[in-house]
C-alpha cells in the first residue's frame, strides 16, 4: 500500500492544530471550505489507496447499469426503480459514499481517539465491506432488469407492484407477517412469473415465543433470485422446513472473477436459537463493538465461540446447498466471468445450469429466460389442462347428483350460451380474476 494518504493527513493535522488545536470542528467561511477540501484529498487518497483500480471499475459498472435501467423503463413502460437507501447512495456517487464510511472513523483519528494503525484496520474494512456488499448487489440487480427485458420479448405486463416503480430492496417488506414478492408479471398468453430477491428474511418480533417461532427465517440459506410460475403474494410457511413455498427456479448471481475460489462461513443451519433476552442483549454490545453473532460480526470473544456452530464451504458449495435445501425445478448460476470448466462439470453434476462470462450482456441471459418460458410456464398450461379436466369431471357429477345426463359438447355449448346470456356479470368476474 502506497502512502499518499498519509501526506493528506499530515496536511491536515497541521491545519488543525494551528487552526483548532481543541478539535471543535466549528469553522467558517474560507477555513471550512480548506477544511473540508483538505478532509476530503484525505478521505479519497485514502480510498484509491485500499481500492486502487477497482474504484474505475465501480464507476464503469455504475454507467452501465443505469443504462440497462433507462432502457428498462422504456420497455417495461415503468416510472423507475426503488433501491435501498444504501444502495442509491452508492448509485448516486460511489465515490462520496465510500467517503461516509470514513466519516466517525476520519473524526476519531483526528480527535487522537484512534491510532493510525487502528484506523487503517477500521476504515479499509469498512470501505472495502462497502464497495463488495454495492457491487454484489448491483450486478444481482441487473440480472433481475435484464431478464425482464429479455421476457419482455415474449410480451409481459407487470401487475405488481401497480405504482410503476420496479422494487429492487427488501427493507421492511416483512413488517406485517408474509414475504411478498419483489415482482410480479403476466407473461402473455404463458401465465404469470413472481420474483423474490434475496429471501427469505426476518419477521418482526416482540418476545421469546415470538423469536422461537419465526427462528428458521434467521437461519434459513438465502439465494439471490427465487422464481415462482404462479402469482404468488406470499411465499411464508413457517409449517415448512426451510419455512416458505418451494421455488420453481433459483439463480445466483457472481460478479467477482474468482468467485468459485473463495470460502464462506455458513452459519445459517447450524446457529441455535436465541431468546429475545439474549438477542437484546447482544445487540446493546453490537452497537458499540459490531453487529451480534446472529447478524454474522460478533465481538472477538464471541466470534470463535460462534464459528464452531459454522461450516466452512466454498462458494461452489454454497450453491450446491442451495439446489439441494430448495429443491427447484431449476436452478442457474450467472457470472459476470469466466468460470473454468471443472466448475462447470461440478455444479452440472448438481444439475445447476452455469451462464458464464455475462459481463452485462443481457442477450446472454436469454437462454435461461427461453428455459423459465418454455419449460416452467410450459408447465403451467400442462396443469392447467390437468385442473380443467378435473373441474370437468366435478361439474359431470354435481349434474348427476341432480339427475342429469349430458355430455362433454352439450355441457360446454350450455355454458357458453350461458356466458353470453350473463355478460356483464361474467366480464366483472373476469376482470376481477385477471387482477
Amino acid at each position: 500500500m502506497g502512502h499518499d494518504w498519509m501526506q493528506y493527513l499530515d496536511e491536515l493535522m497541521e491545519f488543525l492544530d494551528k487552526h483548532d488545536p481543541n478539535r471543535k470542528f466549528s469553522f467558517k467561511g474560507e477555513l471550512r471550505t480548506k477544511f473540508q477540501s483538505l478532509r476530503s484529498e484525505f478521505q479519497d487518497g485514502f480510498i484509491m489507496d485500499v481500492l486502487g483500480s477497482e474504484v474505475e471499475n465501480v464507476h464503469d459498472w455504475v454507467k452501465l447499469f443505469k443504462e440497462e435501467l433507462e432502457e428498462a423503463k422504456r420497455e417495461l413502460k415503468i416510472r423507475g426503480a426503488l433501491f435501498s437507501k444504501e444502495f442509491k447512495s452508492f448509485l448516486e456517487n460511489p465515490l462520496h459514499h465510500l467517503r461516509k464510511k470514513l466519516f466517525n472513523y476520519t473524526y476519531d483519528l483526528l480527535r487522537n481517539k484512534i491510532s493510525i494503525d487502528g484506523f487503517l484496520r477500521v476504515a479499509r474494512a469498512a470501505i472495502t465491506t462497502s464497495l463488495r456488499t454495492n457491487m454484489r448487489t448491483l450486478y444481482q440487480n441487473w440480472v433481475v432488469i435484464s431478464i425482464l427485458r429479455n421476457l419482455a420479448d415474449y410480451g409481459i405486463r407487470i401487475v405488481y407492484p401497480e405504482y410503476g416503480y420496479l422494487l429492487l430492496e427488501r427493507s421492511g417488506r416483512q413488517r406485517i407477517g408474509v414475504i411478498p414478492p419483489n415482482c410480479i408479471v403476466h407473461v402473455q398468453g404463458k401465465g404469470y412469473l413472481s420474483l423474490f430477491i434475496e429471501v427469505p428474511r426476518p419477521l418482526s418480533w416482540e418476545n421469546t415465543d415470538d423469536l422461537k417461532r419465526i427462528w428458521k427465517l434467521y437461519v434459513a440459506l438465502r439465494p439471490d433470485i427465487l422464481i415462482y410460475r404462479e402469482k404468488v403474494l406470499n411465499i411464508l410457511d413457517l409449517n415448512r422446513d426451510p419455512p416458505i413455498l418451494r421455488p420453481n427456479v433459483i439463480i445466483e448471481c457472481k460478479e467477482l472473477d474468482d468467485w468459485y475460489m473463495r470460502i464462506r462461513d455458513v452459519r445459517g443451519p447450524f446457529a441455535r436459537p436465541l431468546s429475545a433476552e439474549e438477542w437484546r442483549s447482544r445487540w446493546i454490545r453490537g452497537l458499540w463493538d459490531g453487529l451480534a453473532e446472529i447478524l454474522g460480526v460478533s465481538r472477538e470473544e464471541a466470534k470463535e465461540e460462534f464459528k464452531k456452530k459454522a461450516i466452512r464451504l466454498h462458494e461452489t458449495k454454497v450453491v450446491e446447498l442451495y439446489r439441494e435445501f430448495y429443491k427447484p425445478d431449476l436452478m442457474y448460476l450467472v457470472s459476470r466471468a469466466l468460470v473454468t470448466r471443472d466448475v462447470i462439470k461440478e455444479l452440472k453434476a448438481h444439475k445447476i445450469k452455469v451462464l458464464d462470462n455475462v459481463g452485462f450482456d443481457k442477450d446472454k441471459l436469454r437462454p435461461l429466460v427461453d428455459d423459465i418460458v418454455n419449460n416452467i410456464l410450459a408447465n403451467n398450461k400442462k396443469e392447467a389442462k390437468k385442473s380443467i379436466n378435473e373441474r370437468l369431471r366435478e361439474v359431470f357429477s354435481m349434474l348427476r347428483e341432480y339427475g342429469i345426463e349430458i355430455d362433454e359438447e352439450e355441457l360446454m355449448s350450455v355454458i357458453l350460451e350461458y356466458v353470453v346470456s350473463t355478460r356483464d356479470s361474467f366480464i366483472r368476474y373476469i376482470r376481477k380474476y385477471v387482477e
